[in-house]
């Protein structure tokens, strides 16, 4: 790719905004040159393809040219003491002289680092700058001494805008403050009376789409001097070292999107410069100046307004936290009531709903509900408790951090809609998630008018070859919104409060934890024994029984004529008993490792479970002559598909087993329930099962036949599956008639 192909700009589509990769533009703006170095030997690898209109010289003259093609030694070295300092950024800008047909040209030299590479970049100085610096340092230490005596956001922002216009000379300066959906506000606005009022207007999130974010939390300052500039290609197109495109992140003269361009040209803003805002390491908003003209500022004069940024970063982050003190301190009152009563009741659930102030107060919501081991309690305007369990589910699933709260719940939660009157708005933090236990919030939708600067749906427009093109709105007037299924937002203050109560709440539980030490402290020695068994019984056991078994089959081969038919029986007899001894090894095995593996629980069509169980059964059925029917297709529920399936697996291999009919038949199903979840079912024609032995066929080993009879088997099956219906919260159990045959019931949750 020559250099006239990287100049030209990317067309401006539904998808490049948020996707391009705006760090590799492949070009700069006109106003400086660019080199980039190899160390140590200081060898020009790339540069911009503008050299010979500052320096007369053409890129191909300096290409793989040492610096000092274009520098004298005095300043090589002076370069060179520059780049041992640890952070470059300190010795921003550095003074270079260049000589350029018997004239000398000055320019402000900026370095930095990216990827093994120094990067020089090389501006046109003004003579007149270090006068020029002290007047502007003499401003920012006004600015400075006006924002510290401010009092709230609003007021630092108000001076900030006014301070950074006498020091850039800008025709408009904001404060755009980004929101939680990285949607900006303008919250401050100094300007000209001629131009219109920005204050107040809401701005979508793509004006400033997330790759730009991303350059503005590395970079505090961005300047284009001149909107309408051509860009200027960096030849070679990919760096020899890297064989990449050079990375500009943190550039000075970085080209600029296509895409904002556009924006600017529709605002008819000629020359702009951000500089950002930031809060605990994130973009809180950026200080936006305007220009309808080109507008060059020189190094120092930025310098000074970064400096500004990050103090006023620091203002900002300090008067945000400090806003809402009379508020917060009564949330700090209510936070010790709370904990107050907690304490004094012996259900601490109550202490937090039964007096006032109560759980609502604590975070100014019209809703709560606690769910704690498995009880749901409710305060105030909540949705229906099955709409709570089905919310408590998607949020067992989202819950990463210690909390979560949104004031948009139907967006991320679309079932939501149908109780958006009561939780439009939901905050929820865990004590014990794997308990599910839970504290959740509920705010109502409140409709809200939000002004917008032009209609932020305006994004697409057809160009004349009849293609969908992104066009930046060229309106910026007042556009008003009606925005629903939202509520009030969270206030940090009351995010805060809540992970207090969170604090408070497992503290109390702890201290309930201490009364069952003892308990705990026999169940974990009861598990300790357990698993020592497990491995004596997996490692240290089987061993010897697989040496006996071996060992039978050995005398059999090599004695087998010198023993009468009596020992041949014995040997035979003991290597079926090592065979069945093994067999109730595993499965007991089998049966204590279902309690420590965790449940895999999602959405499962139960059609495909039982078809797998079924396809793994097939030889058996087939030989068996049994016929399976299924009325109606199976529904889907919540559950451990694996784990269920191996609840079908046993109830079906059981009713074929123990079916002594000519004509043998199986029946799977469900039941409906109105007030309580599906009851499945597998129903057979074969023996039965009297009732006395209802109970007794759920305990480990425990068979009702010989160990020949009816296949054999160890008698562990249907206690694994009791097992894995009961860690679903569910339940099972058997009806039967003694000679024709039993029906075997089961639930994968309890029933409200």
């Amino acid at each position: 790719m020559n250099a006239k192909d990287i100049t030209t700009p990317l067309p401006v589509n539904l998808i490049n905004c948020d996707l391009e990769p705006i760090h590799l533009p492949g070009s700069i703006q006109a106003h400086g040159i660019i080199l980039v170095l190899k160390e140590p030997e200081l060898t020009i690898l790339q540069c911009s393809n503008n050299t010979r209109h500052f320096f007369n010289l053409s890129p191909e003259e300096l290409l793989n040219q040492p610096l000092n093609k274009l520098l004298e030694s005095e300043q090589i070295h002076f370069l060179q003491d520059c780049l041992l300092q640890e952070d470059l950024q300190f010795t921003n800008p550095i003074e270079f002289t260049i000589k350029s047909d018997n004239e000398y040209l000055h320019f402000d030299g900026i370095i930095h680092r990216n990827n093994q590479l120094l990067i020089l970049e090389l501006e046109p100085a003004f003579l007149e700058k270090s006068n020029a610096f002290f007047k502007f340092y003499h401003l920012v230490k006004i600015a400075i001494s006006k924002l510290q005596v401010a009092s709230t956001v609003t007021e630092v922002s108000q001076i900030l805008v006014k301070e950074v216009k006498k020091i850039t000379g800008f025709d408009r300066v904001m404060v755009y403050r980004f929101d939680d959906d990285s949607n900006g506000i303008v919250i401050a606005d100094d300007k000209p009376e001629y131009l219109a009022s920005y204050l107040g207007l809401h701005y979508p999130a793509f004006d400033i789409p997330q790759p730009a974010r991303e350059l503005f939390s590395q970079n505090w300052l961005r300047l284009i001097p001149d909107a309408n500039y051509q860009p200027v290609a960096i030849v070679p197109v990919n760096n020899p070292l890297t064989e990449q495109p050079l990375d500009l992140s943190r550039s000075v003269l970085r080209s600029v999107s296509p895409c904002h361009i556009e924006y600017l040209h529709n605002m008819g803003v000629t020359a702009s410069m951000s500089i950002s805002i930031m809060k605990n390491k994130k973009l809180w908003g950026l200080i936006a100046c305007h220009h309808q003209s080109p507008k060059f500022l020189p190094y120092e004069i930025r310098n000074a307004c970064e400096f500004l940024g990050q103090m006023t970063s620091l203002e900002l982050g300090a008067k945000e936290d400090s806003e809402d003190s009379e508020y917060k301190i009564q949330l700090k009152s209510i936070h010790s009531k709370l904990v107050e009563y907690m304490s004094a009741e012996t259900n601490f659930i109550q202490g937090l709903i039964d007096y006032q102030p109560n759980l609502l107060d604590l975070v100014n919501a019209q809703g709560a509900a606690v769910s704690f081991e498995g009880e749901y309690f409710t305060i105030g305007n909540t949705p229906e408790k099955q709409d709570i369990k089905h919310l408590m589910e998607w949020i067992h699933q989202n819950l990463q951090e210690e909390i979560l709260y949104t004031n948009a719940l139907p967006q991320v939660y679309p079932k939501a809609e149908k109780f958006r009157d009561v939780a439009s708005g939901l905050m929820v933090f865990s004590f014990s998630k794997t308990q599910k236990n839970y504290v959740l919030w509920f705010r109502p939708e409140v409709v809200q008018t939000v002004n917008w600067g032009g209609d932020p749906s305006k994004l697409m427009e057809v160009n004349e070859n009849g293609d969908l093109h992104l066009s930046p709105r060229k309106s910026f007037e007042l556009w008003k919104e009606t925005v629903r299924l939202k509520s009030l937002p969270w206030k940090s203050c009351e995010v805060n409060a809540a992970l207090e109560l969170r604090s408070a709440i497992i503290g109390v539980v702890l201290r309930k934890a201490d009364e069952l030490a003892q308990l705990n402290i026999e169940l974990e020695r009861s598990n300790n024994e357990l698993d020592a068994f497990a491995y004596i019984a997996s490692h240290d056991l089987k061993e010897p029984l697989r040496g006996i078994h071996n060992y039978s089959n050995f005398l059999i081969e090599d004695y087998g004529e010198i023993l009468n038919d009596e020992g041949m029986d014995k040997l035979r007899t003991l290597i079926r008993l090592t065979q069945r001894m093994e067999d109730l090894i595993d499965s007991l095995l089998h049966f204590s490792r279902l309690g420590r593996v965790d449940l895999s629980m999602q959405q499962t069509n139960i059609n495909s479970v039982v078809t797998r169980s079924l396809d793994l059964l097939n030889a058996r059925i087939e030989e068996m002559h049994v016929e399976i029917c299924i009325p109606r297709p199976l529904p889907t529920v919540y559950c451990d598909r694996v784990q269920v399936g191996e609840v079908f697996n046993n109830l079906i291999a059981n009713a074929i087993k123990y079916n002594d009919k000519p004509e043998k038949w199986i029946e799977i199903g469900y039941i409906d329930h109105p007030t309580a979840p599906a009851i499945f079912y597998v129903q057979d024609n074969g023996i039965g099962i009297r009732e006395k032995h209802f109970e007794a066929i759920f305990r480990i080993f425990k068979r009702l036949h010989g160990p020949n009879k009816y296949g054999g088997g160890t008698g562990a099956g249907l206690t694994i599956a009791k097992k894995i219906v009961e860690r679903h919260s569910g339940k099972i159990w058997v009806e039967s008639t003694y000679g024709q045959g039993s029906t075997f019931y089961f639930t994968l949750q309890e029933a409200d």
